[in-house]
């Protein structure tokens, strides 16, 4: 059940909230024990919970948790205690599941648990790296330099993601449409320039007799065909969801030519920025490796970071396996090797993600300055062949009707 409060905090300030308990004693209690003195307290009720059902609809974005780090953080730096700073951010957010979440947390610390421990509970908004994170930030009581270098690493994972994508819909909108209007041409306008064609009974130009083939084909076949290509799809998506599938797929993703590279690349700088961050927290390198083998969705890349990390504990470091896996390319290890003997892993990581993410992307826009030019011109070759079979059709008709 649900009560909503108005009280005082410990500095005599006055706060208002809702807190979840089994009865309103039970709450009166968990607001006494949180440091509160009650002024008001009260159950609401609701045939509907409006905030539960926005909630089931609507995600957290990473954007969000990026600002909400940043917030609380500098919440936290002017002096302000967590409950009351998760409380005036919790009125703030817009994402109804986010605050929901915000003031879930804020209950639980009420209740007595750590900001990392009420964090955890909400693997949707919070990762498991993110609220370890956190923990080691309260250990360490640093936890607003934590929250702060959790909002840099995701806002650089965000920006990194938008980039790829920004470079990549101008090109697929091009061939889409493309693809509609060559499809459009062939099945709907040209069949009826060949009724045309068949009523004179002359003899037609090949590039003519060649595009009344591929209409009629079209129209005969063309739903089988749509049909086929949707099967063949469906069949590949399923079969990458099994464990055997996945594997293969990421595996063949970052040997692609042109676009392997870039994702090669792209996975790599990922890795190195997620130790740089947890290696500069203070985690140590075994749960470092664990977390960064978390972050990744490349099945492939979690094999070769698992390999290095059974190595790491068996006492052979961190340059010496990578260096004996062709996942990872010669700077990182080099540089992995440079930083353990100075003890400087952290700076030589981010070294190494700076550098793949500028190679990675570099590519990206060559590749997306490469297809844009072969798009323009295949589509110029497939609708100037239509055109040339239609006036060479007409003129050769033109020509024996005239005799």
């Amino acid at each position: 059940m649900d009560f909503a409060y108005t009280a005082y905090t410990e500095d005599k300030k006055l706060v208002k909230g809702k807190v979840s308990a089994i009865s309103e004693e039970a709450a009166a209690e968990l607001l006494s024990y949180g440091g509160y003195r009650v002024v008001n307290l009260k159950a609401t009720f609701s045939l509907i919970n409006k905030e539960k059902l926005l909630a089931s609809f609507s995600q957290v974005k990473p954007a969000e948790i990026v600002m909400f780090s940043r917030q609380l953080a500098l919440l936290l730096e002017s002096g302000t205690d967590i409950v009351t700073s998760l409380d005036l951010l919790q009125d703030q957010i817009d994402n109804p599941t986010l605050g929901k979440i915000v003031g879930e947390v804020a209950s639980d610390i009420r209740g007595g648990s750590p900001l990392s421990t009420a964090m955890s509970k909400h693997p949707r908004a919070f990762s498991q790296m993110y609220h370890r994170a956190i923990a080691a930030g309260e250990q360490g009581g640093n936890l607003e330099v934590v929250l702060r270098q959790m909002a840099d690493y995701m806002e650089k994972a965000v920006v990194t993601q938008k980039q790829i994508k920004g470079a990549l819909t101008y090109p697929l909108i091009v061939v889409i449409v493309a693809i509609a209007v060559v499809a459009v041409l062939i099945t709907q306008v040209f069949p009826t320039f060949a009724g045309l064609y068949s009523y004179f009974d002359v003899e037609l130009p090949l590039a003519t007799r060649m595009l009344i083939g591929i209409s009629d084909w079209s129209t005969r076949y063309g739903l089988y065909l749509l049909l086929g290509i949707i099967v063949a799809v469906a069949a590949v998506y399923i079969y990458s969801r099994t464990p055997a599938g996945r594997y293969r797929w990421d595996r063949m993703m970052l040997r692609l030519p042109v676009v392997g590279r870039i994702v090669h690349l792209g996975e790599l700088s990922r890795s190195c920025r997620t130790m740089s961050m947890l290696v500069r927290i203070g985690l140590p390198l075994p749960e470092v490796l664990a977390m960064t083998i978390q972050s990744s969705n490349n099945r492939f890349v979690v094999e070769n970071l698992t390999g290095v990390q059974q190595a790491l504990i068996r006492g052979e470091g961190l340059s010496q396996p990578m260096a004996k896996r062709e996942l990872f390319l010669p700077l990182m290890t080099q540089m992995v090797k440079v930083g353990e003997e100075t003890g400087n892993l952290e700076n030589t990581l981010t070294t190494v993600a700076d550098s793949f993410e500028f190679e990675s992307n570099d590519k990206t826009r060559a590749a997306v300055g490469l297809i844009q030019p072969i798009v323009t011109i295949i589509i110029g070759l497939v609708i100037g062949f239509i055109v040339l079979a239609m006036m060479s059709a007409m003129y050769s008709i033109y020509g024996q009707v005239s005799i």
